[in-house]
Parts: structure tokens; C-alpha cells; sequence
């Protein structure tokens, strides 16, 4: 039923951008479906070209992600946005913590990311492996476009499209649905958090950032499980795509020398002191949040009554 709804959002949101188009600019469905095929190939020649394909983005992130994920909340298991969280969030201890967490495991998981860019599948799948590489490669070239920012206006578009929006549709379907039916069915909050991670990794289709968005994945989730509400994973989730964003755009205007999108190898002694920071954060966050009144850290959050 989960997918039944991921896919009707995915086709109602597409059709509403054609309409859109047709709208604003006189265009016919076919016309539509070529332009936007066009816009997302060459993106830099078409004007405005930039605010289209973030209306875009953020068109498809609410009819993939968060609209069918509330609509299956609500219709199917008849549940409310409250019952997402076992805990109210005013309850939650070291929320100022989450985004320390987050950033000092930036480094750690950049590690991960060179690693993983540079793994390498067996002989006999190498035309599997060079496809996906020319994928992702193909993929650079809009990405970049899109994480250029000239004005305040288009950072600011940037971090609602790029932070707020999938920070909210993504943790309600992984984390708020998937996760924790997926603890609930198996009876362990590990299994939901990992199987879960590894959807929310595989979904994005980047392979050559698999192992690390899986692992930024886990950490959502287990910041989930301990804390107990929705709205923290959503908070770190928006951290993590907001700082980046805005380093990237410090960087761009030259007040940083710091270029986070930077391929260069992260230092392996730096990026194990970050893992050590990070998983010293996280237990004290554990701890904390054992303490005070809501659901028990080992049990999957907001299970079935």
C-alpha cells in the first residue's frame, strides 16, 4: 500500500508540473515532457531555468516522499502526525546536541566517501560498473548547476528545496513509516534502523554514495530511537543538507576557503578523531535521553499500541 501511494504521488506530482507548464507557458503535455527533458540536460541554457528546476525538485520530493507517507499514515493506518513520537519533543534531552553530532561526523562519513568512490566491482561486472559511473558523472553537471547560488534569494531557495523539504518527506516515510514498522515486525529497533537506512540510501540512486548515506541514514535513525520524536531526525536530516548548502555558498562568495563539495582526500587521522567525537556525542545523547520520561532507547519508537 506504501508503494501504491509513493508511485500515485509520483504520477500526480508530474502531471501537476505539466500543468504548470502548460499553463505559464502555453505549452501541451508532450510539449512539457520535452522541455523538461531538455532543462534537465542543459540546464544553463534555458533562462530562469534554475527556479524551474527547483520548483521541480521540490515538486517531486512532496509527491514522492511526504505526501503519499502522510497519506498513508492517515488513511491506511489511521494514525495522527502526534503518533510519530513516543516523546513530546519539549521532553527530549541534548537537542542542541543533534547538530554538533551531525557536523562533527561529516568528516568520518567523508572518508566513507572516498572510499566508496573508489570501489571497485569484480571483473566480470565492470560493464555494471562503468554504466553507473557514467551515470553519475552525467548527474555533476546539474548538480552543479543547482548548488551554484549568485543571490541571497536563491540560498534561501536553496535551503527550504534542498534542507527543509526533503528533511521533512524523507524522515516521515524512512524514518516515522519504514522504520519503525520495519522494527515493529521484526521485533528489533537495529534491523528497522538498518534496513530502512539502506532503502533511504538506495532510493537516491547514487551507488558511488551508497555506504555513506546509509550510514548517515543509521544515524537519523538511532537519533530517532533515542529520542523518541519524529521532529529530531527531521532536524538532523536538515542540518546535514542546510550546512552544506550554506558552505557551499560561503565558499562561492569567497568569505571561505573551506570547499566542502571538495574531492581531495579527507585525512584519515582527522576523519577517525570525527568517528570517535561523533560516537561520544551519541552515547552521551543515549545516556541523557534514558533518563527522562518516554519510550525505552532499545525499543523501536512509536510502536504499534
Amino acid at each position: 500500500m506504501l508503494i501504491g501511494f509513493i508511485l500515485i504521488g509520483g504520477v500526480i506530482s508530474t502531471l501537476l508540473l505539466f500543468v504548470i507548464l502548460a499553463v505559464s507557458k502555453g505549452m501541451g503535455l508532450t510539449e512539457a515532457q520535452t522541455y523538461l527533458s531538455d532543462l534537465a540536460t542543459n540546464p544553463s541554457a534555458t533562462a530562469g531555468s534554475w527556479y524551474e528546476l527547483m520548483l521541480l525538485q521540490a515538486m517531486n520530493h512532496l509527491g514522492t516522499f511526504f505526501l503519499p507517507a502522510l497519506g498513508y499514515w492517515y488513511f491506511i493506518e489511521r494514525r495522527r502526525w502526534s503518533q510519530f513520537s513516543a516523546r513530546p519533543v519539549s521532553a527530549v534531552a541534548g537537542l542542541g546536541l543533534v547538530a554538533f553530532i551531525v557536523i562533527a561526523f561529516m568528516p568520518f562519513d567523508g572518508l566513507v566517501i572516498e572510499w566508496n568512490q573508489n570501489l571497485h566491482l569484480p571483473e566480470t561486472l565492470e560493464p555494471i560498473e562503468n554504466w553507473i559511473r557514467a551515470k553519475e558523472k552525467g548527474l555533476e553537471g546539474i548538480t552543479r548547476f543547482l548548488t551554484t547560488f549568485n543571490t541571497v534569494g536563491q540560498l534561501l531557495v536553496a535551503m527550504v528545496v534542498i534542507a527543509l523539504i526533503p528533511a521533512i518527506g524523507e524522515e516521515t516515510l524512512f524514518r516515522g513509516i519504514l522504520q519503525r514498522n520495519i522494527g515493529f515486525w521484526t521485533g528489533n529497533a537495529h534491523i528497522g534502523i538498518w534496513v530502512s537506512a539502506a532503502l533511504f540510501s538506495a532510493i537516491h540512486v547514487q551507488f558511488l554514495g551508497f555506504f555513506p548515506r546509509m550510514l548517515l541514514g543509521a544515524l537519523f535513525g538511532y537519533l530517532y530511537v533515542w529520542s523518541g520524536n519524529i521532529w529530531v531526525p527531521i532536524l538532523a536530516h536538515f542540518v546535514n543538507n542546510g550546512f552544506t548548502v550554506f558552505m557551499v555558498y560561503l565558499h562561492q562568495q569567497k568569505v571561505t576557503t573551506l570547499d566542502i563539495e571538495s574531492t581531495q582526500s579527507v585525512p584519515i587521522t582527522g576523519a577517525l578523531t570525527a568517528g570517535i567525537i561523533t560516537a561520544g556525542l551519541l552515547y552521551y545523547f543515549k545516556k541523557s535521553n534514558e533518563t527522562v520520561p518516554g519510550v525505552r532507547s532499545e525499543e523501536p519508537s512509536g510502536v504499534h499500541d
